[in-house]
């Protein structure tokens, strides 16, 4: 620690003898990172939430790299017989051709260029748009071509019958006429079997004219089930019609749009849907969700949480501060907090970083820990200067902190950022990046509290007092800032100064001289009670709930929520799960599409899913996939031969197969729809369908899409090992910061021995009070070991002072917690409100991740504050020897020259 305190002493040395240069030089860097600030954009993709390393993100990837991203879905809620069977088809038909933003040449698009079609053509956002509009057309057009196919063949096959017949004829010596006769019923056979072929393609079709999509009776035959009640869709075209009373429309989204992009195209579909060109005459209604409009909606939500945290946090910073900071510039702390977060998301946006739900999180918690600084050093300099210190006096005062006290600040605040690198541990990216912003903060945080709020203390200090202050400035503005003084002083007075504080005061005087009298001398009996309570809690740990329902974590008031919850109890579907299906060789062979079939209806019928039932309840239903492309009538998706896969994928229109199957035909998909459900729940039935899979010899399958991602993650965060393992390398990680510092096994452990057993202790209250943890609070325990690591090293280093001094222990334990107690408590509370703050945010992930930390740091600050004293008088009565980190050895001539520097007595 021997270069640190002429290090500090340099900075706060500069900051004490030029206060106007350094205040100013800090104000402008601030200012700047403010500036800077209000570039960054808020970001909910999906990399922010899973890691990019693991086999189901790879797959997602390529999944959509060739089809498309997760799709969004416009639900078209009214029966389908009242869709497809009036004129509101040929609507679908507009909207779908919008969406895909399909324009003919030298056309203007409906709405006109700056409309949102015209945007959506601009643009081009969407690689594959599927809805039963542009189904049926595509497939009346297909089925048309077909039929007029088999009449032009009809008169082709009866005019080479009736010439080969002549032929023959003439060759056995027939007369021309009897050969005309024989040609005459050749032909006629030929053409009744064209007609008899032409018959049944009718039959099959309902066609009783040339197919057209104006045809109700040949659209009825395509959509509805024969021998079930009216206006029932087929099963096998559950992902078009899931019921008899929805349609749906997906639009798959171009791979690599940033959120802007994505923004701009949901919206424009959104827009598209409540045009009056696409408006259903009979009553349907368009609804526009998917977990990508969820994700991209809450990006705004990100974007205004930042503002409402940020002015919630000055506030309540300053009603703290009034509350409980026993000094002259109470609120001095948080104008240094406010310049900390300006200059470090300042520098995240000079790096190009996004803001993440997670960092926003970050405001109080910085602001929390950028105030603690600016009181710890305040509060040591105003103790030295003494109270109307002059300007001289809070010049020497800093120096003198810079050596003796500063020091100590520093160390915890290391020792907090080692706790907070932990999370970068974490498998949720944006729980890495938290941590990582947050020890960034921290260096910051305490560079503006040793810098700025040194300079703002002696600018603001009067060379004889405050009236030397009052005569340098303007009288109106000294009248000004007298008032709001006199009002500040007359709030704090009136928070402070009445019965039930007094009340408060006195049973926390009274409780902490009885826990300092039993920590003088029954340390032991102290600990081993804390250390039985924190095994009860650590044992009831892995029972605490964990809230994985992503519904419940995002706001509820979220109309895109609402629209995704609506979508499910229309359909029963709330997202999707590819089978990506990938092989060297041509995937599309019997063998692999028939294994495709089967693992289909295994699936299916393990979750509940049957034609007759339909998606209902079923957590799992059938979406477009490649066998739907071979299925008959029955479904079955059988296929015999390669001869007959390759007929049928050679005349499949592009419109139908780009959306199972690239044109290598080396990777296709096998899509399920699934409900929405618990994370928990979710990685079951992901866990099921990966058991199950076991594709043919040479061909690879894995599981892709956002439930997948979202489903792994949590098992990942949730685990209760990893939650243990995160809380003892936090606990590591302090340790050895603070065993490089101090270089004793004493002064090191000493300080966590309450931390480590307030942990137990939170766990404990939380599992009590019965608050859920969520993917980003299960890392909590490493992050109150960060915070409260500071608390805890401060009040040791000082009662190892007072020691040095000549105290006893319980005189030396009165003095700490009497001087440096008061600033740490102030410090405590300070935290614990800022982590209070996130519970004003709309968003639960962070409203809960703020109601856990508050109750987990109340209990850790108690736990610092009854709990150390037994720790630290119990490691006096250790062996120092025994715990002494040995020094290097240093070289002989430096010993000589050390030696010969010390007096002589």
């Amino acid at each position: 620690m021997g270069r640190l305190p002429r290090i500090l002493g340099a900075a706060m040395g500069t900051a004490a003898r030029r206060p106007v240069v350094v205040g100013l030089l800090v104000t402008a860097l601030a200012l700047a990172g403010a500036a800077l600030a209000l570039r960054l954009t808020p970001t909910t993709a999906t990399k922010t939430l899973v890691g990019t390393s693991s086999a189901s993100w790879q797959a997602t990837e390529r999944d959509h790299e060739l089809f498309g991203e997760d799709a969004v879905y416009v639900l078209v809620k009214g029966p389908v017989s009242k869709v497809v069977l009036t004129t509101d088809l040929s609507q679908l038909v507009g909207l779908e051709g919008c969406l895909g933003g399909n324009v003919p040449k030298d056309a203007t698009p409906p709405g006109g260029w700056s409309g949102p079609c015209g945007q959506i053509a601009k643009a081009k956002p969407s690689m594959v748009v599927f809805g039963p509009g542009t189904f049926l057309n595509e497939s009346a057009r297909q089925i048309a071509e077909q039929f007029t196919t088999q009449l032009a063949s009809f008169q082709a096959e009866g005019k080479k019958a009736y010439d080969a017949a002549y032929k023959l004829a003439r060759g056995k010596n027939y007369t021309v006429v009897k050969a005309k006769a024989v040609a005459k019923q050749a032909q006629d056979l030929a053409s009744a079997q064209a007609a008899s072929d032409a018959i049944q393609l009718a039959l099959k079709y309902g066609i009783t004219s040339a197919p057209n999509i104006n045809d109700p009776g040949f659209i009825a035959s395509i959509v509805f089930a024969g021998g079930k009640a009216a206006g029932t869709p087929k099963a096998r075209f559950a992902y078009l019609w899931p019921n008899k009373d929805s349609s749906l429309i997906q639009v798959r989204l171009k791979p690599g749009l940033d959120d802007q992009q994505r923004k701009d195209a949901i919206a424009n579909i959104r827009a598209a849907t409540e045009m009056k060109d696409f408006k259903l005459a009979n009553g349907g209604t368009y609804t526009v969700t998917g977990a990508p409009v969820v994700l991209s909606d809450l990006t705004t939500n990100v974007t205004d949480a930042i503002v409402t945290l940020l002015i919630a946090s000055v506030l309540v910073m300053a009603l703290v501060l009034a509350l409980v900071f026993p000094a002259r510039r109470r609120l001095l702390p948080l104008v240094v907090a406010l310049a900390a977060v300006a200059i470090t998301f300042g520098a995240l946006s000079l790096i190009g970083a996004s803001l993440t739900m997670a960092s926003v999180g970050v405001v109080p918690v910085l602001i929390g820990l950028a105030v603690d600084y600016a009181i710890q050093l305040q509060a040591r300099i105003e103790e030295r200067a003494g109270w109307g210190a002059s300007r001289a006096e809070v010049v020497r005062s800093a120096a003198y902190v810079a050596r003796r006290g500063a020091p100590s600040v520093a160390i915890a605040a290391l020792a907090t950022a080692a706790g907070f690198l932990v999370l970068g541990l974490s498998p949720v990216p944006m729980v890495r990046g938290f941590g990582w912003l947050l020890v960034a903060g921290i260096f910051v945080g305490f560079a503006t509290a040793t810098t700025l709020g040194v300079a703002a203390l002696v600018a603001t200090a009067g060379r004889a007092g405050d009236g030397a202050w009052k005569r340098r400035v303007p009288a109106p503005v000294a009248e000004a800032g007298a008032m709001i003084g006199s009002a500040g002083r007359g709030a704090g007075e009136l928070l402070r100064e009445n019965p039930a504080t007094r009340a408060l005061l006195r049973g926390g005087r009274a409780v902490r001289g009885r826990a300092l009298s039993a920590a003088a001398h029954r340390p032991g009996r102290v600990l081993a009670i804390g250390l039985a309570i924190a095994l009860v809690g650590w044992g009831l740990d892995t029972q605490t709930k964990v809230e994985s329902d992503v519904t419940k974590l995002v706001p509820q008031d979220l109309p895109a929520l609402r629209n995704l919850t609506a979508l499910q109890e229309s359909t029963g579907v709330g997202g999707q799960i590819d089978v990506v299906v990938h092989s060297d060789q041509q995937i599309a062979t019997p063998t692999t599409l028939n294994w495709m079939a089967a693992y289909q209806e295994r699936l299916l019928k393990t979750f509940g899913y049957t034609e007759k039932r339909g998606c209902g309840k079923a957590e799992l239903c059938p979406a477009f996939s490649l066998p739907d492309l071979f299925g008959g009538e029955n479904g079955d998706g059988k296929v015999g031969s390669q001869t007959q896969v390759d007929a049928l994928l050679s005349v499949v229109p592009a419109y139908f197969s780009q959306s199972v199957i690239t044109k290598d035909r080396k990777t296709a998909t096998l899509a399920f729809g699934i409900r929405l459900m618990s994370l928990e729940r979710q990685k079951q039935v992901i866990d099921t369908m990966r058991r199950e899979l076991h594709p043919p010899k040479g061909v690879q399958a894995d599981l892709a899409g956002l439930p997948v991602l979202a489903a792994d993650a949590n098992a990942s965060v949730s685990s209760t090992g990893r939650r243990m393992l995160l809380l003892v390398l936090g606990l590591l990680a302090v340790a050895v910061v603070l065993l490089v510092a101090f270089r004793s096994w004493r002064r090191a452990l000493t300080p966590l021995v309450p931390i480590a057993l307030a942990t137990g202790w939170s766990a404990l209250v939380l599992f009590a009070i019965r608050v859920p943890l969520n993917p980003m609070s299960v890392t909590l325990g490493a992050l109150v070991i960060a915070i409260s690591t500071e608390f805890s090293v401060l009040l040791a280093e000082r009662y190892r002072s007072e020691r040095a001094e000549g105290l006893d222990p319980a005189a030396a334990l009165e003095k700490t917690y009497k001087s440096t107690g008061a600033a740490v408590l102030a410090s405590g509370v300070t935290a614990i409100a800022g982590f209070a703050v996130l519970t004003l945010s709309d968003i639960r992930m962070l409203r809960d991740f703020g109601a856990v930390t508050v109750v987990d740091l109340t209990v850790s600050l108690l736990g610092v504050l009854l709990v150390l004293p037994s720790a630290l008088v119990l490691g006096e009565r250790l062996k120092r020897s025994d715990l002494r980190v040995p020094r290097p050895s240093l070289p002989r001539r430096r010993r000589r020259r050390r030696a010969a520097a010390k007096p002589v007595a």
